[in-house]
Parts: C-alpha cells; structure tokens; sequence
C-alpha cells in the first residue's frame, strides 16, 4: 500500500486493520502522540475544504509530525499555471506525504506517479473521496458494532456525490448488504456504478424518490446535499436543492437504532432539531474522520 487514490485499492482485510488501528487510538491517543515524530504532512487542497483539510492537520498534530500546504489554488503556483505534476513533485521533497484535493478527476493518481511520496487522494471532483469512507466505515462501526447485514439508505445527489460513490464500492463486499437508492430522477445514481460495483457483487438495491417510505427499513441513513458547484445551470439546482429535507417529524418513521450520516457541509437537508437526537450521527462521523485518517497517515508511511 504505497498510496490511496481509491477505496477499491483496499481489500477487506485492509480495511478492517485500519479502523482496528482508529479504534486503538480512540482508546489509548497517548501512545500514539509519538509515532509521526519528524515527519511532514503536505495538504494540497485546490478546492476548498474545512473538515477535511482541518482532519488531516490534526491527525498529523496529534501523531506528532508536523504539517505545511496550502488551502486554495489561488494561493498555490497553479494560479500562475503550473501544473499540478509539477507542483507535487516539487512538494515532494519537502514532505513525507500529500494528502490533495483537487476539482478534477484523477488528478490525485496523476500525482501519485510523479510525487515520490505516498499520496492520499482527499477528494477528486466527482469520482472519490476514500478517506471519507473509512470516517463512513468507522462511524458504522463504532454505532452499529458491525459492517456486515445492513440496509443503508443513500440520499439527495447520488450522481455527482463522491462520497456516495465511494461507500456503495466499499459496502459491496461485505455480506449482507442492501441498498435504498433515494434521489430525484435527475440526480440518480450513475448507471455504470450500478453495473460494475452492485450488480458485480451482486448487492440488492431499490430506487425510489419517498424518503419518508423508505425510513422503516433502514439500519443507517446517508444524507448528502444537492452540490451546487456540480452544476452547469444554475436553474436546475435552484429546483433540485431541497429535494428532501429530514425532520423531527420524518425521524418518527425511523428505527430507534438508525443512524443518520452526512459527510458535511450541510445546507437544508438536515433540519438543525435533528441534532438532538441521538440517532444523529454526523458530528460524531465528523471526529471519527481524524482517527482514521491518522491510522492511515502511519500505515501509508511503515509507521507502527
């Protein structure tokens, strides 16, 4: 494991040893204060970000390294047109490893092969967000006590959401799993992921546009928002962005264990009375994204 570009790159047993690793850190951070000790993070993010840039900082901090980058394009050589091979091989030699974002698909792998230190994709545009779905996996865990035999309900915009994206390819290859697909028509979930992850794996689904009717079944519930900055018209977002909104009051229809994630921001889709409950799981998904980040960092850099 030299980098992580996509979550597919992780075998199931890969997986499992670093959330063992994150729940180790969560019950003893002291013994992990030490283990980064000298070496440096670099955060390249060309598109904005709070927590994840923020989450990757932390983990380094609190496993003892130390952190530079920068947190907009603008503020980066590639205002002056740099590109980003070049930006990262220079960053190179200055860090240990990258953790980039960037808005454009598979700049992440393309860095990966001119960097010449691990790099972590924090996010590409559209594609994948696997860090994000290790927070998604960890938080699963640590409110389920498993992940396997599950139903999970996707929600809002599972065509242009990343972290949807990245979670259904994860999930596909644990037992016992069903998707709820639930979206507007115009934000369904792309037909090739249907084809070459669920029907691959063969992973029930539904689809259906009612959220309200999909809640008694489900054992988690993912929220995502309708993402402006994916759309070429500005009209259609205007039309599609409260497409669903959870209440209080669609929260009855829900199980008492269900759990309810988003990757955050959130904009309208989550009513703020939602936070009182305690089925709401998202800050706690927002803090479980350092521990797992920082069992990656040390996994990536041979560090034990």
């Amino acid at each position: 494991m030299e980098n992580l570009i996509d979550i597919r790159e992780l075998s199931t047993q890969e997986i499992d040893e670093l959330l063992a690793v994150a729940l180790d850190i969560i019950a003893d951070p002291a013994k992990y204060a030490e283990k980064c000790r000298g070496k440096k993070l670099a955060t390249l993010f060309f598109e904005p970000s709070t927590r994840t840039r923020l989450s990757f900082e932390a983990a380094m901090y609190e496993l003892g390294g130390s952190v530079l980058g920068f947190s907009e394009a603008q503020s980066s050589s590639s205002a002056k047109g740099e590109s980003v091979s070049d930006t990262v091989k220079v960053v190179g030699f200055y860090a240990d490893i990258i953790a980039m974002r960037h808005p454009k698909e598979g700049a992440p792998l393309v860095s990966s092969m001119k960097a010449g230190v691990p790099v972590i994709n924090a996010g590409d545009g559209g594609h994948n967000h696997p860090t994000q779905t290790l927070t998604d996996l960890l938080t699963i865990w640590r409110e389920h006590g498993r992940l396997n035999d599950l139903t999970i309900g996707l929600c809002g915009d599972l065509k242009f959401g990343r972290t949807v994206h990245s979670l259904i390819a994860a999930m596909s290859r644990y037992s016992g799993i069903r998707f709820v697909l639930i979206s507007p028509d115009e934000l369904r979930l792309p037909g090739y992921i249907r084809k070459d992850v669920m029907e691959k794996n063969g992973v029930p689904c539904e689809e259906t546009t009612d959220l309200t009717a999909a809640l008694p079944q489900l054992d988690v519930l993912y929220m995502t928002r309708v993402q402006k900055e994916r759309f070429f018209n500005e009209a259609d977002y205007i039309r599609l962005k409260d497409s669903y909104i959870l209440t209080p009051e669609k929260m009855q229809e829900a199980r008492a264990d269900m759990c309810v994630m988003h990757p955050l921001p959130r904009v309208n889709e989550i009513a703020v009375a939602v936070d009182d409950d305690p089925r709401a799981a998202y800050f706690r998904q927002a803090l479980n994204g350092k521990y797992v980040r920082m069992a990656l960092i040390m996994k990536l850099l041979g560090v034990k």
